[in-house]
């Protein structure tokens, strides 16, 4: 089965939490803090890997979280680092974010990308010692990892694209002139998806092609197979574009030719202005008093493209398409690649007064960038780092704001999703 565009969700393992231990040793008084950090959580990194044509594997496997980090422990021993994920994806595989669809990285360097960050680890109360604090008795919690909905796309790097109508001979074409073996039949749609294949002109000198699937009138609409399968020309430097003259199936190949043009204005302008050479195939099947040819060459060349008479059956005129590819080859820019267009948004650390309190019944909602920030540092599962977040609310004036605002003794107070009954 061929799968080019997914949705998958990745996270980044959360970071280890700081340790609050004490030195305990014989003959040693007062041996001092000495809780070690917590371990980094592992990143999500997607790698190229060649011998993938498809993004089938993520059909089944919608989510990825990397590994978390191991917390910290006494003697100042610092927890294990969490591993990354790798995931591997096919050369050409285009990431978009899901919210936006912007692009986030083009895998077709070969180059790894770190798809999410993993979290950092928190720091051990051996840290937080002083001259003045001697007896630390709290640590920072790990912080989460980063998350990501992402779309995994797959455009093939492919340096010339076959377009045409269902049944007029890409998929030979293909076959006669390179090591591909598409399948190919005597019907339409027998080509249900891409095939590239490698086609060796001269010693040193080849390029690839891609077999695209017939495109039909109203593909861009969904027609037929849709305009799923017009991504993978995106990059092709060089259409070739194959139009039946011999007229088998009662066509005009005039009008086919038009209509394929207009399918790909309609996709993508920019796709409909590449160079283009057009294939008149089945040369061997026309009719001696057809016209077909002549009107099918006069009407490409008016349009500004060169036309090749071929017949694809017998060979025919393959060998002058392949060396007329390759010399036009020589004189376009390669293959293109898609720069980044997604830019992560900066976080700010936030200010304690800019901290939004809504008032909801009996409950009292606090929200801001300061409190989730400072929220991702407290083990919460620890008694003297829940302390040590009481100072931190009381000291940065929260509790007075709630005050003023009209709190009372039973009242509850929501942190996001975290609740306690406030007290004075």
């Amino acid at each position: 089965m061929f799968v080019d565009k997914v949705r998958i969700s990745v996270a980044g393992g959360r970071g280890g939490d700081g340790a609050v231990a004490f030195h305990r040793e014989k003959y040693v008084a007062a041996g001092g803090p000495d809780g070690g950090d917590g371990g980094h959580g592992g990143s999500v990194i997607l790698r190229v890997n060649d011998n993938l044509s498809t993004l089938l594997d993520f059909r089944y496997k919608r989510k990825y979280q990397a590994q978390s980090g191991v917390a910290g422990a006494g003697g100042r021993r610092s927890g294990k680092r969490g591993e990354d994920l790798i995931i591997q994806v096919p050369r050409g595989t285009v990431v978009r974010d899901a919210e936006t669809e912007k692009i986030i990285v083009d895998m077709s360097s070969g180059e790894d990308f770190v798809l999410a960050k993993g979290g950092r680890g928190g720091w051990g109360n051996g840290r937080f010692a002083t001259a003045t604090r001697q007896l630390p008795r709290f640590a920072k919690a790990g912080r989460p990892g980063q998350e990501r909905d992402v779309i995994l796309e797959l455009k093939l790097l492919a340096d010339v694209g076959l377009v045409g109508f269902p049944n007029v001979g890409k998929s030979t074409i293909l076959s006669r002139t390179s090591n591909a073996r598409p399948k190919i039949a005597n019907y339409h749609f027998t080509t249900l998806y891409p095939n590239l294949g490698v086609i060796y002109v001269e010693e040193g000198v080849s390029f690839v092609m891609a077999d695209i699937p017939g495109i039909i009138e109203g593909a861009a609409q969904g027609a037929g197979l849709g305009h799923d399968f017009l991504r993978h020309i995106d990059r092709c430097r060089l259409l070739v574009h194959v139009v039946d003259v011999s007229g088998s199936e009662g066509r005009d190949p005039v009008a086919d030719f038009d209509a394929i043009c207009a399918e790909l204005e309609e996709y993508s302008p920019d796709l409909a202005a590449r160079p283009m050479l057009v294939a008149a195939n089945k040369t061997d099947l026309l009719p001696p008093d057809s016209d077909h040819l002549e009107r099918l060459r006069a009407h490409v060349e008016e349009k500004g493209c060169r036309l090749l008479t071929i017949s694809a059956g017998t060979g025919q005129g393959l060998r002058e398409l392949v060396l007329t590819v390759s010399r036009q080859l020589q004189t376009l820019p390669p293959v293109a690649y898609y720069d980044p267009e997604y830019v992560e948004p900066e976080v700010q650390p936030g200010d304690p007064e800019e901290l939004e309190i809504e008032h909801l019944g009996s409950t009292w909602a606090v929200t801001g960038t300061w409190l989730e920030r400072l929220m991702q540092d407290i083990n919460f599962q620890d008694y003297e780092s829940r302390n040590f977040f009481d100072l931190q609310l009381r000291k940065w004036g929260v509790f007075d704001r709630l005050e003023e605002m009209g709190i009372r003794d039973g009242d509850t107070v929501d942190l996001y999703g975290m609740e306690f009954e406030y007290r004075k």
